[in-house]
């Protein structure tokens, strides 16, 4: 069994998300961008035991911990890709999946060595 957890911080940034991207004017309605993160964490928290992992380079590994993986994700947009960093943990035969920051391709991108495996 799969289980996805987020820090608090995790749910602090995706909670401050929604008024970061109706400011910036990515959506004309507060609402319309609540669907979009809530869509989002509903992605990472139903699909990321399923989503190929990644090692996180060095740069993330170095501010949120060592043994970091990251996954893709995208919702809706064709040119924003969100990537869930996070670690795994077993606990009483349960897999765990603790996101412990979540971040995308206009923030971070330059951090992420996203060619294809050859």
């Amino acid at each position: 069994m799969n289980r996805v957890i987020f820090l608090p911080e995790v749910r602090q940034y995706y909670q401050s998300l929604v008024p970061i991207l109706y400011e910036k004017g990515y959506f004309s309605y507060k609402e319309d961008a609540r669907k979009y993160v809530k869509e989002l964490i509903f992605d990472i928290k139903t699909n990321l035991p399923n989503r190929p992992k990644r090692p996180a380079p060095k740069y993330f590994s170095d501010r949120y911990g060592m043994g970091l993986y990251y996954a893709v994700f995208k919702v809706k947009n064709k040119r924003t890709q969100w990537y869930a960093f996070f670690r795994l943990y077993k606990k009483d035969g349960e897999l765990l999946y603790q996101v412990r920051y979540i971040t995308n391709n206009h923030k971070d991108a330059q951090h992420l060595d996203l060619r294809l495996p050859s």
